[in-house]
Parts: C-alpha cells; structure tokens; sequence
C-alpha cells in the first residue's frame, strides 16, 4: 500500500498552472500511476503562519494516535481546549485533516513534504 503524501511549498500561480495542465495531460496519456497533492503558498510567512511548530506536533499525535476529538487531543497534548480547537479549525481548512463519520479529526497524509527555494 503507497503512503499518502502532500507537497507542500511556495509557488506562483503560473507554475501552479503549469504543473496542472502537465498533471492533466499526463493523465489523459496514462502515463502517471498516482496522483500528487500540492498544497501552496504564495510566500514563506503564509506557509510558516499554518504550519506552526505546535500545529505540526498536533498533526504528529494524529498520525500516532489514529482519530480523536478535539477535546482527547487537547488532553494529550496538554494543551488547551481552545487553542486546540482553533488549530484544528486551521489545518481542516486547509485540508491537513479531515472528520470522519463519527466527527473525530484525524490526518490522513502519512508524509508532508515541505520545501522552500532559497533561490528561484
């Protein structure tokens, strides 16, 4: 079974474009065997702004622990409810977690591969 992965970087849209219309071609051919997930930002301090030091140890205890509630991750992190519930509001909106059935939050990206250009 393939891992689930997300690319996650700072890109201009026009490059986004572009590897889209690849991405489609390509599979329009056959060619590609699965699918990339890219998340992007226009800039370094919108990407830093999401994926904080305590949002990505957030998204570490959810690929350890499996589905939880807000309130459960709030116990094991030691942190507090609020806090939590704000940072999970964050990264569900970017698509870093999801809810299942029974509403518990849970990750399903077993690698985030983060990258930034320090030159162009």
């Amino acid at each position: 079974m393939s891992k689930q992965k997300i690319h996650i970087g700072i890109e201009e849209a026009n490059a986004g474009f572009k590897r889209f219309s690849e991405a489609w071609k390509s599979a329009e051919n056959k060619s590609s065997d699965e699918p990339e997930v890219h998340l992007n930002f226009e800039n370094l301090e919108d990407l830093a702004r999401l994926l904080t030091t305590k949002r990505l140890e957030l998204l570490r205890t959810l690929r350890r622990e499996g589905p939880l509630s807000v309130k459960a991750l709030a116990k094991i992190l030691n942190r507090d409810y609020k806090n939590v519930h704000t940072d999970t509001a964050m990264l569900e909106q970017a698509e870093l977690i999801q809810r299942n059935e029974e509403g518990q939050i849970h990750s399903p990206w077993d690698v985030i591969d983060a990258q930034v250009r320090l030159v162009a």
